[in-house]
């Protein structure tokens, strides 16, 4: 706990939800995927879709850590790391977009390449996030994640964007900026397919409010650095509130990931905050440690991690239904080969970040 730049606690939440986002992104066939490994069609959520806004609720509080050597100031050094980080996520996003469509495409149908996607969102929530890190007094930092959530609420149901739809706003915007062919498209319940990104610009209003929540709960950390069970209280209370607030007003908003609604932002916040808590007592109080040098591997170089396993994913496309069809079903069947699949893709991952974990090397954007 002394060294709050490398919480194990918190590297073992970033390894669990970056092999996560690996095991259900990539399934031996998307026809056969158990029902916990998909998302939710709009409203609700699986534990799938808990795997990516754990993972951007780890990166608030890992962003009170970083801003904490800038004493929280305005300055021309803090601001450039800022930017430059925002940048350069972005634009690794972009590129494993831009990599997909060469591999599928070649040098052509660039009218199709989407623009935005999980890495891009990621980006975004981080820069503006950090702003506000360096420009609000941190008692207002609550204060500013619900007032924004509220104001997104409001957007949203004043212009009747709950559902999924051409009209919705959040498809309006990203259509107005990036434009409709190079959206993600999505299949409304009569079958229409529309453009509508999960990932889009306007969504991402809910995703800062996000990241805040991880900074307040970074703040908590620091604060009560001397009293590890305070810790604990402090974040178990404010991971309940939360929790019971999303659920409770999911009643009026719907909790949905791909519009990443007030609620979804309030409930998973909830949740990860409950998650974090149990860790540090499984692993600062009870010392039970042998169990997280898996996800630590991936808890300490989860970017590169992560964008390793898309590319590897591209890659390995044809061997991966060799694999899949001619070994893992005539093993386990077609649900449980596909799931086979994606936990052998995990693991095979695993291992470069495991090289890395044992040489102490982090690689940092």
């Amino acid at each position: 706990m002394a060294q709050t730049s490398r919480l194990l606690s918190l590297d073992v939440m970033r390894g669990i939800t970056i092999s996560g986002m690996i095991l259900v992104n990539d399934p031996g066939s998307w026809t056969y995927v158990y029902a916990p490994l998909r998302h939710a069609q709009w409203n609700g959520f699986t534990p799938t879709d808990l795997v990516f806004p754990f993972f951007m609720f780890i990166m608030g509080v890992s962003m009170f850590f970083s801003l904490r050597k800038y004493n929280f100031e305005w300055s021309a050094e803090s601001v450039k790391k800022i930017v430059r980080r925002t940048i350069v996520i972005f634009l690794v996003g972009f590129g494993l977009n831009l990599f997909n469509h060469l591999w599928n495409h070649g040098f052509s149908d660039f009218e199709h390449l989407r623009i935005l996607g999980v890495m891009q969102r990621l980006a975004l929530a981080y820069g503006f996030g950090s702003l506000l890190g360096l420009c609000i007094n941190h008692k207002y930092i609550l204060h500013t994640a619900v007032g924004i959530l509220i104001f997104y609420w409001a957007l949203l149901g004043f212009t009747g964007s709950m559902d999924l739809s051409p009209e919705s706003i959040i498809a309006a915007v990203d259509r107005a900026i990036v434009g409709e062919s190079h959206m993600y498209t999505d299949t409304m319940a009569d079958g229409t397919v529309i453009a509508f990104d999960p990932e889009g610009l306007l969504s991402c209003i809910g995703s800062i409010a996000h990241v805040l929540f991880g900074f307040y709960v970074g703040k908590v950390i620091i604060d009560s650095k001397k009293d590890i069970e305070l810790i604990i209280r402090r974040i178990f209370i404010f991971g309940t509130l939360l929790l019971f607030a999303g659920l409770l007003l999911s009643y009026g908003c719907p909790i949905n990931k791909k519009i990443w609604s007030s609620t979804f932002v309030l409930t998973t916040c909830g949740l990860g905050s409950l998650l974090l808590a149990i860790l540090i007592w499984i692993i600062d109080i009870n010392k039970k440690k042998r169990w997280t040098m898996f996800f630590e591997s991936f808890g300490i170089n989860p970017l590169y991690l992560y964008v390793q396993a898309a590319i590897v994913a591209t890659l390995l496309g044809g061997i991966q239904g060799y694999v899949y069809s001619d070994v893992f079903v005539p093993l386990f069947g077609d649900y449980g080969g596909s799931l086979a699949w994606a936990i052998f893709f995990v693991l095979l991952n695993w291992v470069p970040g495991y090289v890395l974990y044992k040489k102490k090397i982090y690689i940092k954007i």
